[in-house]
């Protein structure tokens, strides 16, 4: 799949999950993306990495657009935006990076919530959406996830989507302008007796 094809909104890629549905995120997403970031500013910043100083422009979002691209084109990572069934709204992102084939088939969850969509279980929703897509299209054996020890709301929303609390990191990710400890989490395949991804699904 080219580039062009992976930003167009032709591409059609999308999954399907309980309330939300998830797609790539595509250059009309923009304004809805940079408001939403925007006013959940002070809610995100505490558990992401700094965010640059033209992080919600146009030019860092087609920057964002590309290297999306470049990652899925490769197979590195699949990235999402989350959208709510009932309105499609757009309420946050969703991303399965770090993808590595061979003998270990994984790959790392990471989301993002806007603040007006809080605790209405839809990021709950589309991690385990993202978790069939990662298992049953990818062929993937095992996911991982990581989240700082004071993140209650994310410790208890991936042990509901069936991660395990599996130990502790020290200085593991560089969040907020600081290296943090993370608290490790993972989820192994239910489907284990399939040797790789779905046959004729394109992703």
């Amino acid at each position: 799949m080219a580039l062009l094809d992976w930003i167009a909104p032709e591409s059609g890629l999308r999954v399907e999950g309980e309330g939300v549905w998830l797609r790539p995120p595509r250059a009309a997403d923009f304004a809805e993306w940079r408001e939403l970031r925007a006013q959940s500013r002070a809610f995100l910043q505490p558990w992401e990495p700094t965010w640059p100083a033209d992080d919600l422009s146009r030019a860092a979002f087609r920057r964002r657009l590309l290297a999306y691209a470049r990652d899925r084109e490769i197979g590195l990572a699949y990235p999402f935006f989350i959208f709510r069934a009932s309105d499609d709204a757009l309420t946050g992102g969703i991303t399965l990076s770090n993808v590595r084939r061979g003998v270990a088939q994984m790959g790392s969850v990471g989301y993002w919530c806007g603040r007006p969509f809080v605790r209405q279980g839809l990021t709950l929703a589309a991690v385990r959406a993202l978790s069939e897509f990662a298992f049953r299209t990818l062929g993937l054996h095992r996911l991982e996830a990581a989240c700082i020890p004071e993140n209650a709301p994310s410790r208890s929303l991936l042990k509901q989507a069936g991660f395990a609390e599996e130990g502790f990191a020290q200085a593991y990710l560089k969040i907020n302008g600081d290296w943090r400890d993370h608290v490790l989490f993972g989820l192994v395949t239910p489907y284990r007796d399939r040797g790789g991804p779905d046959e004729g699904v394109s992703v």
